[in-house]
């Protein structure tokens, strides 16, 4: 329990079902300390936090030497009152999970600046499920990941109808609350319409202005919708890599989804590998996601982009970390010869460069010292 310290706030924030009231659960199971555990959704939380002060919350908590929180956006003015509690009562130790990061941010972001630790749970890593799992089981186990994705419970539906039903009430009731409870957002159908084309555009650079011509909506519009479903952790942008030189493409983005069952679902597509022909798209999101995720959980600092010149040399991932430059090409076909960019090689030519396929893959998002 070395996450929990005195007077400081641990927030779990991840999108709906990815296990945080698991986790918090589990963590208060191994504690042997006294602690208080509160839904946020709960009107009885809720009305404890209305009255902010001291001496109320004083006598809620009681000889808790712990408080934790689910679903703790939903509380108005969360931050404020946690600031309150973590200011005025000694040694009280505080873990909040959150499904929102945009509620979370503004309500915990600035009242508990130096206060607080932020942990994100995404889809499963390979990381964690490697040490569950032998080499054969990984690689057997690819082309499922690849097309359902990595939310825990999928792992645990037995057949293609199970996971795909799961997919279907995962994106209509769950992840579209999220959203459609930020003020301003009130239908979905403009929402799952800009995932659609999104889900089709992987590995691509992504015009505001035209997506907003296909959804008749102001491109201002489009780019604070895929704001909302970046912080509700369904997708992430990539920015184009530029040092000045004029052939380079910095402006737009390239956009991939925390997970692949999402994506598929989406589409309506959860085809078997084989009878495809969008394989190397989902490979690209798949690993790219999988390294997002190696970065956070093994503390990598690094600054990630695409690269492409208007001569239409390209490169998938550049990493940029330490003062050095890695750039990574990611292809499923492993027997196709790839070369590093001439325009690259040229301009960057201290920079490492790797082609990440099936057969080296797991060197790229599993830590190699991890059991």
């Amino acid at each position: 329990m070395t996450c929990l310290q005195p007077n400081k706030v641990v927030v779990l924030l991840g999108s709906r079902r990815m296990g945080k009231t698991i986790l918090l659960n589990k963590i208060l199971e191994l504690t042997k300390e006294k602690f208080l555990l509160l839904n946020g959704e709960d009107f009885t939380t809720q009305d404890i936090f209305r009255q902010r002060t001291i001496e109320n919350f004083k006598t809620v908590f009681g000889s808790a030497n712990i408080l934790a929180i689910d679903e703790a956006q939903e509380i108005k003015e969360i931050g404020k009152a946690l600031k309150l509690i973590v200011d005025h009562i000694p040694q009280i130790k505080i873990i909040v999970t959150g499904s929102s990061a945009f509620d979370i941010s503004n309500k915990l972001g600035e009242p508990l600046t130096g206060r607080k630790t932020t942990f994100i749970l995404f889809p499963f890593a390979q990381m964690e499920l490697s040490g569950n799992e032998t080499i054969v089981e990984t690689k057997s186990r690819l082309n499922t990941k690849l097309i359902f994705g990595s939310y825990p419970e999928i792992f645990q539906k037995q057949d293609y109808s199970q996971k795909a039903t799961y997919l279907k009430e995962l994106v209509g009731s769950y992840l579209m609350k999220d959203i459609l409870s930020f003020e301003g957002i009130k239908n979905s159908d403009k929402i799952i319409d800009l995932l659609r084309l999104i889900s089709f555009q992987i590995g691509k650079e992504v015009s505001l202005h035209e997506l907003g011509r296909q959804l008749g909506m102001h491109k201002n519009t489009v780019d604070k919708y895929l704001d909302l479903l970046s912080k509700t952790f369904i997708i992430f942008g990539i920015s184009g890599f530029n040092r000045n030189l004029r052939k380079e493409i910095s402006k737009s983005k390239r956009w991939y989804f925390y997970d692949n069952g999402i994506r598929n679902i989406l589409i309506n597509n959860l085809n078997e590998i084989h009878i495809r022909n969008d394989v190397g798209e989902l490979w690209e999101n798949y690993i790219i996601s999988e390294r997002i995720k190696f970065q956070h959980y093994t503390g990598m600092i690094s600054s990630n982009y695409f690269w492409r010149t208007y001569q239409q040399q390209e490169i998938d991932w550049i990493e940029e970390r330490g003062g050095n430059l890695y750039a990574y090409e990611m292809k499923w076909n492993f027997n196709k010869n790839v070369r590093i960019p001439s325009a690259w090689k040229s301009a960057y030519k201290d920079s490492f460069f790797e082609v990440i396929q099936p057969n080296n893959y797991l060197n790229w998002i599993v830590p190699q010292n991890f059991d």
